[in-house]
C-alpha cells in the first residue's frame, strides 16, 4: 500500500511544505526511479542523505517543488532543506512511526517547497525536519477524518490565499 502525507511547518520564507509519498519498493520503486531519472529545468531530484555516505532510510528521493532560482536558493534547498528531510524521515523510522520493514523494503519521495526568500538555514532545517516527520506520521496513520474535512471547509486558507482577503 502506498501512503501519502502532507505537512506545513514554520512561517515566512523559512517555512517548509512537504508532500510525502512512501511505501513498498514493489509498488513505488518504479515511480522513484522514473522521477530520479527525469529531472526538469530547475528541478533536480536526488537522494536525501543524513551526511555524505549515510543515506536517509528509507531511501528518500528529494524533489524540489520550486524552480531553483539562484545560488542562495540552491544552497538552502540542497543544504538545510535536504538535511531536514533526511533527518525527518530517518527519525520517523527510528521512532517507530514507520513500520520496521520500512528500512529495507520501502522508499519515499519527498516533494519539498523551499521559498526563494528563505534566509535562515537553521529554521529551514528545523522546519523541514519537523514537516517531514509529521508528513510521515500522517501518511501511515491515514488521512483526516470527514469531520475534520467538513470543519476545514469553513475556514479554507493557506499561506498564499484566504478567501475574502485579497
Amino acid at each position: 500500500m502506498i501512503h501519502i502525507g502532507e505537512a506545513f511547518e514554520g512561517a515566512g520564507g523559512d517555512a517548509a511544505h512537504i508532500n510525502l509519498i512512501l511505501g513498498p519498493k514493489a509498488e513505488l520503486g518504479q515511480a522513484y526511479a522514473l522521477a530520479a531519472a527525469s529531472p526538469g529545468p530547475g528541478h533536480i531530484p536526488f537522494q536525501a542523505v543524513v551526511k555524505p555516505n549515510l543515506p536517509a532510510v528509507p531511501a528518500t528521493l528529494f524533489v524540489a517543488k520550486a524552480v531553483l532560482r539562484d545560488a542562495g536558493h540552491e544552497r538552502m534547498t540542497w543544504g538545510p532543506a535536504q538535511a531536514g528531510v533526511a533527518a525527518g524521515i530517518t527519525e520517523a523510522l527510528l521512532s517507530g512511526a514507520l513500520p520496521p520493514l520500512a528500512d529495507e523494503q520501502w522508499v519515499a519521495i519527498a516533494l519539498v517547497w523551499v521559498d526563494p526568500a528563505a534566509s535562515d538555514a537553521g529554521a529551514v532545517y528545523a522546519n523541514n525536519r519537523a514537516a517531514t516527520l509529521a508528513a510521515a506520521r500522517r501518511a501511515v496513520e491515514g488521512g483526516p477524518s470527514r469531520e475534520a474535512l467538513a470543519d476545514g471547509l469553513t475556514s479554507i486558507s493557506n499561506p498564499f490565499f484566504t478567501p475574502g482577503q485579497h
